[in-house]
């Protein structure tokens, strides 16, 4: 049954091609008309960038969840749970736990310090603009591998709904994806994709609670059940830790640097960060940070009843041998379960959490080199038109655009969670050292700033493109190259801690003097909110 199922799945997914791409097309319908509803208000950068900072911390915890739950979230981990059983829910795991680290360590302090991005934060009491230069560069690499991602999984979904198996016919379904995003950055700014965010949580979060109560309730609402069924199909691995991360000693640090990647990097991720800055108050920042962790948390379990769910009822080799490979975990079980209606509004919840989360991506990237690289740097602050900057984050969004579909091209076929948590490799490794010391250390300086953003990045992209990720292994993204020499697949291990004593060595031998005054109206600043648009009082 199982061998014959991929075939099956195949053409009933072409057969309904239609009603696929019209559940997807009244989604966009809708979402188009929320932002131009909200590109109404869009006038100035603080529009632009933060919304307006009209949001309130429920509607920006939803948003966090919106942006947060990735196609990596959806498709990549119930896929890797469906083949790989317990290691796959590791991903779930790492994931969920990173939110502790971004509420207790970064939330409040950078939402109260900054104003629009990360380099707000760094440039605070160091020399602005080697230090914004470096916040915005990081800013774009970790974007970059994160667009690859999502642009992947755009293409293996879209070849699993229509049965496109054609390498060019998937490329230009990850054109099209790209060219959507572009047009809700360039209209509706940080408004309007927060509120594209909102709607795709929602829809998000009710599509998978309706097929975990479904996958349950063919089982009676017995999760041993479930998980016995799947240990018939796939085999007893699948319920026991070591499927992935356990054949080698190799793949045992390659686990622990993927979890030190995992559990750190959400803290580094600047479409993350830039979240924080759309709420009015310190307290709406933590709120929202609570509602995420609670709505993600929830998502999470729902993951492991549908990874598990599609091993017992679709089988590890007929998601393997689909059109998306492990990336069609789901989207096979809706179909299985709920017929080609279900498929297609799961599907149709896919295609939204990729738009979202790109759109997400694009303006943070596009922000950070308008507000840090052209307002700061080249013009040094003295922007003759306020909407000259807006306008050269639309320009730079649509660079950003293209280049992310060729990348999602290049990418096509991958794992979206191992693409994901290489970004958040690079993110963890230039991003949250730099953002630790920069909020904690007194002593620390620009110098170490910009050893602990540059050696960061480097050394972690020198490790990502020498490792079996990259070329070297039939999983690779190339192949047919062989320049591996690097044993890891996931840098984190490493790079992670390089970045930290980079930060320390730089400051130490680092010959500029630290300015206490401005060290110590940070610390007030961050802890109180006093200075922040509509600070509160404590």
């Amino acid at each position: 049954m199982i061998a014959a199922l991929s075939p099956l799945a195949q053409n009933e997914t072409a057969q309904n091609s239609a009603l696929n791409i019209g559940i997807f097309g009244l989604f966009v319908v809708v979402t188009m008309v929320v932002v131009f509803r909200a590109s109404r208000n869009t006038k100035t950068a603080a529009d632009y960038y933060a919304g307006g900072r009209a949001f309130t911390g429920p509607q920006n915890g939803v948003a966090i969840a919106g942006d947060y739950l990735s196609a990596a979230s959806f498709l990549g981990i119930a896929g890797a749970i469906a083949v790989y059983g317990y290691d796959g829910f590791l991903y779930s795991i790492g994931f969920l736990v990173a939110w502790l680290v971004a509420l207790l360590l970064v939330a409040e302090l950078l939402r109260n310090t900054g104003k629009y991005t990360m380099g707000d934060v760094l440039s605070f009491r160091m020399k602005e603009r080697p230090v914004r230069t470096a916040a915005s560069l990081s800013t774009l690499a970790v974007s970059f591998f994160y667009l690859l991602a999502q642009m992947a999984g755009a293409g293996g979904l879209v070849a699993l709904l229509l049965g496109i198996t054609s390498k060019s016919g998937q490329a230009l379904v990850i054109a099209v994806v790209g060219a959507l995003m572009i047009v809700y950055v360039l209209v509706g700014g940080m408004k309007g994709t927060t509120w594209v965010q909102i709607i795709k949580a929602a829809l998000l979060i009710a599509g998978a609670l309706v097929m975990t109560v479904w996958v349950l309730a063919m089982y009676g609402f017995n999760l041993s059940g479930l998980l016995g069924h799947a240990a018939e199909v796939a085999g007893p691995s699948v319920l026991d830790p070591g499927a992935q991360y356990g054949t080698s000693e190799t793949s045992k640090l390659d686990f622990v640097s993927l979890g030190v990647a995992l559990v750190l990097g959400t803290a580094g991720l600047p479409h993350v960060l830039m979240r924080f800055y759309t709420v009015p108050t310190a307290k709406e920042a933590r709120r929202s940070v609570v509602w995420a962790i609670w709505l993600i948390g929830l998502f999470y379990l729902f993951t492991l009843v549908l990874g598990y769910g599609a091993g017992a009822l679709v089988g590890p080799e007929a998601i393997k041998d689909a059109p998306g490979g492990v990336n069609s975990a789901a989207p096979l079980l809706a179909l299985e379960i709920g017929g080609p209606l279900l498929l297609g509004f799961i599907a149709a919840v896919a295609f939204a959490t990729i738009l979202a989360v790109v759109a997400g991506l694009t303006i943070t990237a596009s922000a950070s080199f308008a507000h840090d690289i052209y307002a700061n740097v080249l013009k040094k602050g003295k922007v003759d038109d306020k909407n000259q900057e807006v306008k050269v984050a639309r320009i730079t969004a649509v660079v950003i655009g293209v280049v992310s579909i060729l990348g999602g091209i290049a990418a096509n076929g991958q794992n979206v969670a191992f693409l994901v948590a290489l970004a958040f490799a690079v993110a963890a490794s230039a991003n949250l050292p730099t953002l630790l010391y920069s909020l904690f250390w007194k002593r620390f300086n620009t110098t170490g700033a910009l050893w602990s953003i540059y050696g960061g990045l480097a050394v972690t992209i020198l490790l990502i493109v020498f490792s079996p990720a990259v070329t070297g292994s039939e999983s690779a993204m190339f192949p047919s190259l062989d320049i591996a020499w690097f044993p890891l697949k996931n840098p984190g291990l490493i790079s992670i801690p390089v970045s930290f004593l980079l930060g320390y060595l730089g400051t130490i031998f680092g010959k500029e003097k630290v300015n206490e005054a401005k060290y110590a109206e940070m610390e007030v600043r961050s802890l109180t909110g006093a200075g922040a648009e509509k600070a509160i009082s404590h």
